[in-house]
């Protein structure tokens, strides 16, 4: 049987969609809040991040500061214009990242993702493991194209839109004496 469009049983059943879909959503977003409490996730904006040998963290994200790691960290350490330091056996099961900083390894550290610096170096302890790949574009000078790239396209693309606009133009007539 099916429902005949605008009818109440119509309205009713897309109702009834609607709240099952509400709930299924309230149920997820309750039960991944449930798990985060496990392992919380750190967001630092010019305050360094320390992780102690006892903590247990999920992600970590650091602009214009460093992070410093003697735990655990369940995700990915990332840092925008800071350091990463992980030292005294420390486990980190995501990727390490860092644009305009350092990465430091020391001794018995394991990561088990990637090991990614751009602008920086990487500085790793033999003992030190990383099972994933190691990309390094070392020194301070890769800074300036990353950054000096996106202006510089943008740059041209309005220069070319004002030069197409004057080029659209029809000239003016000449005054007739």
């Amino acid at each position: 049987m099916n429902p005949v469009p605008g009818s109440q049983f119509s309205v009713l059943s897309r109702r009834l969609k609607t709240l099952f879909c509400a709930l299924v959503l309230l149920y997820l977003a309750l039960s991944s809040v449930a798990f985060a409490k496990d392992n919380p996730s750190f967001t630092q904006v010019g305050h360094n991040i320390t992780i102690g040998p006892n903590d247990q963290v999920g992600d970590l994200t650091c602009f214009a500061c460093s992070i410093r790691v003697r735990g655990q960290v369940a995700g990915d350490v990332t840092a925008f214009g800071g350091s990463i330091v992980i030292e005294d056996h420390a486990q980190v099961a995501g990727d390490v990242t860092t644009f305009g900083g350092d990465i430091r390894l020391d001794e018995a550290v394991k990561v088990a993702g990637d090991a990614t610096v751009f602008g920086g170096q990487i500085r790793r302890d033999p003992a030190a493991t990383i099972s994933g790949d190691v990309t390094s574009m070392g020194g301070h000078g890769w800074l300036v194209p990353i950054v000096l790239a996106p202006f510089l396209a943008i740059g041209l693309l309005v220069a070319f839109v004002l030069w197409v606009v004057q080029r659209t133009r029809s000239p003016s007539a000449p005054a007739v004496a």
